[in-house]
């Protein structure tokens, strides 16, 4: 798996989808109001960090891949702002800019004592005000078509925004299948719809929101509700991610591999964890490896992230030193 990982700098990867800009305000705790029981915040800082696609991208930079992004960004403020926070590895030719779009903001307010660590006290969203227009979704399979040309391996990240849709998958799948290049696909809402892909790596919530169902501890559940979802979306493998009980991978003709949560399971921040395993799985897959050690190397990846507050990124020194530990 190092040498798998030490593959990374000549891959080639492709991301499509929700560009988001995540920001960050820091405050320390100053009193109770007197107004309403709600905490008064002191204003420390404020950061801003690509998110969503934009959070994919700059992992798969961190971890030596190069890499392009294809996603919507607004002529405002933010879109300004992520743009320049985005690593310099990332390729922003496939970012389109129409006007009148407003590039999706999450802002979560942070606070905490001197002596503490800051928590996340609420989030703030500020989606675009209208939807995806058809000649924006054009540009952006242009984009795609001209991004994915040499590309080893193309990761689609759908956080709802209608940008990315499964006949956009189904096109790029198409365009790159001859060649045999991996498509995986992160959707929040809609992963069922996908269909005939490389991969998916849905979490455990994902999972039982899309079938109704509750695995818990219940392996019997977990199984079948894993075998569902490969069977609905005729993948080549679904990748169940579990939090502390680690990751289980399923391949059509396979056993089910359970793989146990790499570090502690006391967890400093998920945010972004998933766009972590996901670059991770692309990057491994078109470096060559298994499903099942790419699958093994994201959950090591996901365990170094959690443990890092706010929207990080993992860098492929970090990922080695972990692998020789193990």
């Amino acid at each position: 798996m190092i040498e798998i990982t030490r593959k990374f700098s000549g891959a080639r990867v492709v991301v499509i989808g929700d560009l988001i800009a995540d920001e960050y305000v820091y405050g320390r705790v100053a009193r109770v109001s007197r107004e309403a029981p709600v905490l008064i915040l002191e204003y420390d800082s404020t950061e801003m960090v690509p998110g969503g696609a934009g959070n994919a991208a700059s992992n798969v930079a961190a971890l030596g891949g190069q890499v392009r992004l294809v996603s919507l960004v607004g002529r405002d403020e933010a879109g300004r702002r992520v743009q320049r926070v985005l690593p310099a590895r990332v390729d922003r030719r496939g970012l389109v800019r129409p006007a009148g779009f407003r590039t999706p903001v999450k802002t979560r307010i942070l606070a905490g004592g001197i002596h503490s660590a800051k928590q996340q006290v609420v989030r703030i969203d500020r989606m675009s005000p209208r939807a995806v227009t058809d000649a924006e979704r054009v540009a952006i399979a242009r984009a795609a078509h001209a991004a994915v040309r040499d590309a080893d391996a193309v990761l689609i990240s759908d956080y709802g925004s209608g940008l990315v849709t499964p006949a956009l998958a189904k096109d790029v799948a198409d365009r790159v299948r001859r060649r045999g290049v991996p498509v995986l696909v992160d959707s929040r809402y809609a992963l069922t719809r996908y269909r005939g892909l490389t991969a998916c790596a849905p979490n455990e919530s994902e999972v039982e929101q899309a079938l109704g169902v509750r695995i818990d501890d219940h392996l019997p559940v977990l199984e079948r509700a894993g075998r569902r979802i490969l069977q609905r979306t005729r993948m080549q493998a679904v990748i169940v991610t579990r939090g502390s009980r680690g990751m289980a991978v399923f391949e059509p003709g396979r056993k089910t591999v359970h793989i146990p949560i790499f570090g502690s399971d006391q967890i400093a921040d998920v945010t972004g964890a998933g766009d972590t395993v996901m670059a991770t799985l692309t990057l491994a897959l078109a470096a060559g490896a298994s499903v099942e050690d790419a699958a093994r190397l994201a959950n090591v990846a996901g365990g170094l992230v959690v443990m890092k507050r706010g929207t990080a990124t993992i860098r492929a020194a970090e990922l080695v030193r972990a692998l020789r530990s193990v």
